[in-house]
């Protein structure tokens, strides 16, 4: 049974729109597809936007351009942003900015799939008490790994910070991702943002 609304594809590469409007179709999900930020800008007063998925480096305007676009409108959609393995900081600001979720490039099928299902339920994983409580179980330095990485920072900048090693970092965020029972960086990000972890400086790359 095909979800109420549509979501909408943003990407300036043909295959990879082809691709994701491909996928949902065969979940039964409503598609429109649109090459740039600003097409689509242009068409949405007459559009019924259920959710967005959005590469996050685009000509004209990227997913970073439409996130501010949309909340300076007060136009709230959930906003999935697709992002390249280097964009991953990039992708992190983009949650702060209202984004619901971000996907590395190559993602599975069902991994994009589970993100949209939730995105258009509008539903979310947890709770702030329970968010509270998982965070209460991470040491001292299972803290300090993790707000390095709602800051954005990949993990051989977060071993240069905390004078340890990348392998290190590795084993700590791994170890971080098991007691806050996420399911990836982006639900990592997301619950601590709703628990009002902030990043420990605002340094630009």
């Amino acid at each position: 049974m095909a979800v109420e609304g549509v979501v909408h594809i943003i990407d300036d590469d043909d295959a990879v729109r082809e691709s994701i409007s491909f996928l949902l179709g065969t979940a039964q999900i409503l598609v429109h597809t649109h090459q740039t930020a600003s097409a689509f800008l242009r068409e949405l007063p007459a559009l019924s936007p259920a959710c967005i998925v959005s590469d996050i480096r685009m000509p004209e305007l990227s997913g970073m351009d439409l996130l501010k676009r949309l909340s300076e409108r007060g136009t709230k959609i959930p906003m999935i942003v697709i992002t390249g393995h280097g964009d991953v900081p990039l992708a992190v600001e983009a949650m702060k900015l209202g984004a619901v979720d971000f996907i590395e490039k190559p993602f599975e099928d069902e991994r994009l799939l589970s993100a949209v299902r939730l995105a258009l339920s509008g539903r979310r994983d947890r709770g702030h008490g329970e968010i509270a409580k998982l965070i209460a179980l991470l040491s001292e330095r299972e803290r300090q790994v993790l707000e390095e990485l709602v800051a954005g920072r990949p993990n051989k900048v977060i071993a240069f910070d905390l004078g340890i090693s990348a392998r290190t970092v590795e084993i700590y965020r791994a170890n971080v991702m098991t007691k806050m029972q996420a399911g990836s960086l982006a639900d990592l990000v997301r619950m601590s943002l709703l628990a009002g972890i902030s990043p420990i400086s605002d340094r630009k790359y």
